[in-house]
């Protein structure tokens, strides 16, 4: 679409609980990184597309106008998006068709939240159902992710030890992130294996943290890419999906909508065969259950298969296909961040700048997220020659 556009600037802050820092302040430290990666200030920015996942986290509703000032919006436009756990991802994609479409040329995407702000975050989400269909029936996160992870147990022979081969991966991938919010020297299966049951099938090893973070990301057109940085991530592909919620038969194992994002993801982006092409995936873990799921969503393998990658070690830091290097969400999770993080470390590895967690020789990246009741998916692919 219109104008070929790279990722010039990228700024992450730590996923942890920032008690010394207020949530202008945590976006600002994002911005101010991002900017100075791509050898700008926040004058320079021409617009900004703001993320921010439920207000109920914050306590202050309409989060963008707190913040704008604190990440350089005065006299500029800055556009609000939001589709709860995806924003980060949904933030990204709308900065990069700003830029493609030639509205704007220097484009900061922002996202993020602070969790610790918040007494009772699933307070929050369970206010985000249809009042009369819904909100009687939610479960929590936790507890549908529960759902989804038995229903998949069942119908493909998926067993508690395959989840904690992810966990111990991911965890082990996370000691190489100087931003993962859970470091654990020497995680193992046992510890995984014996960790305490939350709600069936998921154990505490299962699930995501609660982090406060900031993700940013500056996208600029072809002609001045060279100028702002000399590892452009070029992008390939940006497509969101909503998957939908009240409709019968549908299996949260299956996630058609994410496989409908891929698909149309490869096809712009010119992959035939996203197993062998693609150098390293950021998926949005939130749960261990999910990312053998997420595999077969994005087409790495048949229904059901998910768990032969994890068996044979496919997705491992030293197997052809990396899957989340960082550590993923299972690691950090504001949920604000979460979806913008996974593009941004899959940026960062074609630019060659993923440090410790860097996969040699990356060339296409893919990052992931989801959000909702399971419901929005959104992924970019990047790549390291300009198409």
């Amino acid at each position: 679409m219109g104008r070929k556009v790279a990722v010039v600037g990228i700024g992450q802050t730590e996923n942890k609980s920032h008690w010394d820092l207020t949530l202008p302040a945590l976006y600002r430290l994002a911005a101010k990184r991002a900017v100075a990666d791509a050898r700008l200030d926040l004058g320079k920015i021409d617009a900004i597309v703001f993320g921010n996942s439920p207000e109920y986290f914050e306590g202050v509703n309409a989060p963008e106008k707190w913040c704008a000032e604190a990440i350089g919006g005065y006299g500029k436009p800055v556009f609000r998006v939001h589709t709860g756990g995806t924003v980060g991802g949904s933030t990204a994609i709308a900065a990069y068709y700003l830029v493609a479409s030639g509205a704007f040329d220097r484009v900061l995407a922002i996202s993020g939240n602070k969790l610790g702000d918040c007494a009772h975050a699933q307070l929050g989400l369970s206010t985000c159902y249809d009042p009369i269909l819904g909100r009687s029936f939610a479960a929590g996160a936790i507890g549908a992710v529960a759902i989804q992870s038995s229903g998949y147990m069942a119908a493909y022979g998926v067993t508690e030890e395959h989840a904690a081969k992810v966990a111990v991966k991911n965890r082990t991938n996370a000691l190489r992130n100087p931003y993962a919010h859970i470091r654990i020297p020497g995680y193992s299966m046992e510890i995984a294996m014996k960790s305490p049951m939350l709600s069936s099938p998921l154990k505490l090893s299962d699930c995501c943290p609660q982090s406060d973070s900031a993700c940013a990301m500056v996208f600029a057109p072809e002609e001045m890419a060279k100028d702002l940085t000399d590892t452009p991530a070029w992008v390939l592909a940006a497509v969101g999906v909503n998957e939908g919620v009240n409709y019968a038969g549908r299996r949260w194992y299956q996630p058609i909508g994410l496989r409908k994002a891929a698909e149309l993801a490869y096809e712009r982006a010119g992959i035939r065969d996203p197993r062998r092409e693609l150098s390293v995936i950021e998926v949005y873990d939130a749960f261990t259950y999910q990312e053998m799921i997420w595999y077969e969503g994005l087409g790495l393998c048949d229904w059901g298969e998910g768990k032969r990658l994890i068996d044979e070690g496919t997705t491992r830091m030293d197997g052809p296909l990396p899957v989340n290097p960082s550590g993923g969400v299972l690691c950090a999770n504001s949920i604000g961040a979460s979806a913008m993080i996974r593009k941004a470390e899959a940026a960062l590895q074609v630019q060659g700048k993923a440090g410790e967690r860097q996969v040699p020789g990356a060339r296409l990246s893919l990052g992931h997220g989801w959000g909702g009741a399971i419901q929005f998916h959104t992924i970019m692919i990047f790549s390291k020659e300009k198409p």
